[in-house]
């Protein structure tokens, strides 16, 4: 009985971890995927007259470990 009671606590606290919540932001169509351990960032920024940025970051545990950005025209 103890053993199927903690396998379970175990799976809720992974999805818990692992699982996206996604955030629009009002930039031109932004959107931040933010779980506890991490984040997902797919950027189409608008930069006034000039152009806008485009790209996608990944965060883990709040380091960067990609990101391909660009400015685009």
């Amino acid at each position: 009985m103890r053993k199927p009671s903690i396998r379970f606590i175990i799976i809720i606290i992974a999805l818990i971890l692992l699982f996206p919540i996604p955030i629009r932001y009002k930039d031109g169509g932004t959107v931040k995927y933010q779980a506890l351990l991490y984040s997902i960032t797919d950027y189409h920024a608008l930069r006034g007259v000039d152009g806008y940025d485009t790209g996608i970051e990944i965060k883990i545990l709040g380091r960067r470990v990609y990101e391909n950005t660009t400015f685009g025209k």
